[in-house]
């Protein structure tokens, strides 16, 4: 059994044009244009609240730990914010595991969205809420970036709500998928950065993989490395119980160069694995659900939603 099925999180309401996006920088910093951000938002039919840290940096964070704590707590206790954007990536989420409160969370659910170090909030309020999150573009390498179709529009779909139940998670047809090893499973879909999910083991952001679907992503890694994140995990025992595998990006290793790992690694286990599908450090970066419970079909190469995500 997976350790939030007895959780009885509410759904928050889909994000439609008129709602307000908190935008802020839970990790590293960046150079930010508020004008060009809130103009992005306006087009589309939205509003935003562009919160302190996101325009400050020490270092390699974007604010002290206090402010950047303060922002994310203050987004969701906000009862202005509908959504949550994550500015940037980089370091420093999980430096903010201990101090999170995860009943204020509960109580006021939102999506968040983001990628990167932000696996350790994903699957920090994933194990303690049971909050569906959004492994899904950024603002600012992803939506400000201008990033390929369907980046920008399968996050918003999701957001709304348009993306029901039965429906298919579409990948763009013009990038190839591999089926690393066949058949079919479902679950909730957790999971995200490779590195976060290593560094955050013996954490409050430990992921439970028991029954899920597990997603890995990374970027800049090189093929031993990515075989020691993966053998800490087996060695953790955390791929006993895992369902199937969805396999995004590797930036700096091409698929074919990655799967033969994949099948060593998985083989074992008996469960499907696709490989190749387009979300994390690349263009275009389709947005998934983490802890949504979702199908995956390896020899048809589709993903399935099997929950809606949104109040309906």
């Amino acid at each position: 059994m997976n350790c939030v099925e007895a959780l009885a999180t509410a759904l928050p309401r889909p994000v439609r044009p008129g709602s307000c996006f908190a935008v802020v920088a839970p990790a590293g910093p960046a150079r930010l244009d508020t004008q060009k951000a809130m103009q992005w938002f306006a087009d589309r039919g939205y509003r935003c609240r562009v919160f302190p840290g996101a325009i400050q940096a020490e270092g390699y964070l974007a604010g002290a730990d206090s402010q950047r704590l303060h922002d994310l707590q203050g987004a969701f206790a906000d009862p202005e914010v509908d959504a949550i954007l994550c500015m940037r990536g980089g370091y420093g989420s999980m430096r903010l595991l201990d101090q999170l409160d995860f009943e204020q969370v509960r109580g006021n659910p939102k999506p968040l969205i983001g990628y990167s170090d932000i696996t350790a909030l994903h699957t920090a309020f994933y194990r303690h809420t049971g909050l569906i999150t959004f492994h899904g573009g950024m603002l600012n390498a992803d939506l400000l970036g201008a990033k390929r179709a369907p980046t920008e529009a399968s996050l918003l779909a999701q957001l709304g709500g348009l993306v029901r139940a039965g429906e298919p998670i579409v990948h763009p047809a013009d990038f190839a998928l591999t089926t690393v090893l066949p058949g079919a499973a479902s679950g909730p879909l957790l999971g995200g950065n490779l590195s976060m999910l290593g560094a955050t083991m013996g954490t409050l952001a430990e992921l439970d993989t028991q029954g899920c679907i597990l997603f890995i992503e990374d970027v800049n890694e090189p093929l031993y490395r990515v075989d020691r994140l993966l053998t800490q995990l087996r060695l953790a025992g955390k791929l006993q119980g895992v369902k199937g595998v969805l396999v995004g990006d590797f930036a700096g290793i091409t698929t074919a160069a990655l799967t033969p790992l994949l099948r060593d690694t998985f083989a074992p286990l008996g469960v499907p694995v696709l490989a190749g599908w387009r979300s994390g450090h690349c263009d275009p970066n389709v947005c998934l659900p983490l802890g949504a419970r979702v199908t995956l079909d390896s020899d048809a190469q589709a993903l399935v939603l099997e929950q809606n995500l949104f109040e309906v």
